[in-house]
């Protein structure tokens, strides 16, 4: 897995940078180090806690090169860098691709993924999805039963968005809530 390396690049970042202000800490983590760790999560997509937690741990010691955060947790140190963690990022970036399909621009495809919930009995929003039933845990894991739970607790001005922009800046809001 590439956890190594990107420890090894922030060893680097941390040995030839002399300042650790976040103005410039930030912007060398987020352009060499966290495409890596957003492509391992997307692509890759590790299905057990212990590789997530391997690759969490590579954001972690990134956030605490930045000067003044040592002291933080990591939660804080991730909402006082303005970032998010690798599982919400990959949350996040799964209800986006949802949406477009369900939504905007893969609305033909979307209807063979999806299963629309019909009910009259919606408590958060109107646009429930049906969530499969399997006998096998591997299939939980799967990018539509992931996302299915998730896009069922938004809120119904999260999924009732008009644009794929709106539905972005109304899940930021909400990103916090979901996990």
């Amino acid at each position: 897995m590439g956890a190594q390396k990107d420890n090894h690049i922030l060893g680097c970042i941390k040995r030839s940078v002399t300042s650790r202000s976040r103005e410039v800490v930030l912007p060398l983590y987020s352009a060499l180090v966290r495409p890596h760790l957003e492509y391992y999560i997307q692509f890759w997509s590790p299905q057990h806690r212990k590789d997530m937690d391997l690759l969490e741990r590579v954001q972690e010691r990134a956030t605490k090169i930045t000067r003044g955060t040592e002291h933080l947790s990591y939660e804080d140190r991730l909402r006082g860098l303005g970032l998010f963690s690798l599982e919400k990022r990959r949350l996040l970036a799964d209800l986006i691709a949802a949406f477009q399909y369900l939504k905007r621009a893969y609305r033909k495809a979307g209807e063979g993924l999806f299963t629309w919930a019909r009910s009259d009995r919606t408590r958060r929003n109107g646009f429930k999805l049906k969530e499969g039933r399997f006998r096998l845990d591997i299939r939980k894991k799967f990018f539509t039963m992931r996302v299915v739970r998730h896009w069922n607790r938004s809120p119904r001005e999260v999924v009732d968005a008009p644009s794929l922009e709106v539905f972005k800046a109304r899940l930021d809001g909400a990103l916090s809530n979901l996990v």
